[in-house]
């Protein structure tokens, strides 16, 4: 009993131990799995692109265009790879959208088309708003940009995202790089079509990216892949496992002789257009040269003219300031002239004269009769005042005129 009951205990011990192996190995395992669906995804993105940029060459990318759809959905499936569902109230965990990582992560985006794209009508569904915002970024030229920025926010990027996820690897800074190729492509797209419709996922198509299609240089790439590979076969390998030489027979030579001809024809031919174009150039180059220098020319000739006419204007303007002070000498002695010269009437003359002779016949009375004030009195005094009123009454006192008219009379 005791040896059975060990021996369970020793085989539940070892049945444990082969748990632990078992659980390290699936989660290694989902690592990898991971890790290649990583690498996958962003492999067939950076495909998708250079179709798409191809394309663009010769027609206008809209939503008929199958290389944009499958870019869509490659695009979409890398927004939506390993997203945190949604938690309810009640604890159940719901789907959720790429959508709602863009429409809280690309806020910081300047310009952004996130409100016109929850204010659109025609669009119910979070999957179909995250559709329109890949068409909307893309016509803007700015997916590359919103793409770094909400990668950037690592913050949110955590919380919306588990572990694993592409946008929280290094495969992150890859995708944001690749993007940056489409801003060169002018989309069009109508924003009320079928593509977006968010009721079906996005399913994404491989085959143009496998086929495999065997022209001339691929032949000769096979070729040297050959030789490289039994170059390095025989270096691993002894001198009694060497193989015998490759042999080609006439039709083998005659096909090789006929693809290098053909490349020598096409390298023949753009020789041709290289030299075409480069004489071309050449030509607009020299006619650029000329014309330059008739433009220098131009410029010298209208140069010299405006100096010539600056220095013709300086010199009017030095006239004009010398006539302006002749004019204003000129009026200055005119009217000093006028007023030295102005005409005088005889009878004034004659006034002039006998004012002048009075006034001599003043002074010289006051010098002859220097005490005439002391026979007027003072004229301060009341009494003095009385008796030059009483001469003036009785006319003893004769007035300025009346000495001119009768020089007889003299003061006694």
């Amino acid at each position: 009993m005791a040896s059975r009951s060990l021996g369970g205990l020793g085989g539940s011990r070892g049945g444990g131990g082969g748990g632990s192996g078992s659980g390290s190995g699936k989660k290694s395992l989902s690592a990898r799995n991971a890790a290649v669906e990583r690498r996958n995804l962003i492999t067939v993105c950076r495909f998708s692109v250079k179709t798409l940029i191809d394309r663009s060459c010769f027609e206008t990318i809209d939503d008929s265009s199958p290389e944009f759809n499958n870019f869509a959905a490659i695009f979409e499936q890398i927004l939506s790879h390993r997203l945190k569902g949604q938690v309810t109230w009640f604890g159940y965990e719901s789907p959720r959208s790429f959508w709602d990582y863009i429409r809280v992560a690309c806020r910081k985006v300047s310009q952004n088309c996130i409100c016109s794209i929850e204010n659109m009508e025609n669009i119910s569904s979070s999957r179909a708003k995250g559709r329109a915002w890949i068409r909307v970024a893309l016509m803007e030229k700015h997916l590359s940009e919103y793409i770094s920025t909400a990668l950037r926010d690592f913050k949110t990027t955590r919380r919306f995202y588990e572990d694993g996820a592409i946008v929280l690897g290094e495969e992150a800074n890859m995708l944001a790089g690749m993007l940056l190729g489409l801003n060169a492509i002018d989309f069009s797209f109508c924003l009320k079509g079928e593509g977006l419709d968010g009721n079906f996922p996005a399913v994404i198509d491989y085959t143009p990216y496998l086929k495999f299609t065997q022209s001339s240089d691929s032949i000769s790439s096979d070729e040297e892949e050959l030789r490289t590979l039994g170059s390095s076969d025989s270096e691993s390998s002894t001198p009694e496992n060497v193989r015998p030489p490759f042999i080609m027979d006439d039709n083998t030579w005659f096909n090789k002789f006929k693809r290098v001809k053909q490349k020598y024809q096409l390298t023949l031919e753009q020789k041709g257009y290289l030299e075409e174009l480069l004489r071309l150039r050449e030509n607009q180059l020299s006619e650029s040269v000329s014309q330059n220098k008739i433009l220098l020319q131009r410029i010298e000739d209208s140069d010299l003219a405006h100096k010539l006419e600056k220095e013709q204007l300086e010199y009017i303007i030095v006239e004009l300031q010398d006539q302006l002070k002749s004019h204003q000498s000129l009026d200055q002695f005119s009217g000093e002239a006028s007023l030295s010269q102005t005409p005088l009437d005889p009878g004034q003359s004659q006034e002039g004269d006998r004012k002048e002779d009075t006034l001599n016949l003043i002074t010289e009375g006051k010098e002859d009769t220097p005490s005439l004030l002391g026979l007027c009195g003072s004229l301060t005094s009341v009494a003095s005042y009385k008796s030059l009123t009483s001469l003036k009454s009785n006319d003893y006192l004769a007035s300025p005129t009346t000495e001119m008219t009768s020089p007889g009379l003299t003061p006694s």
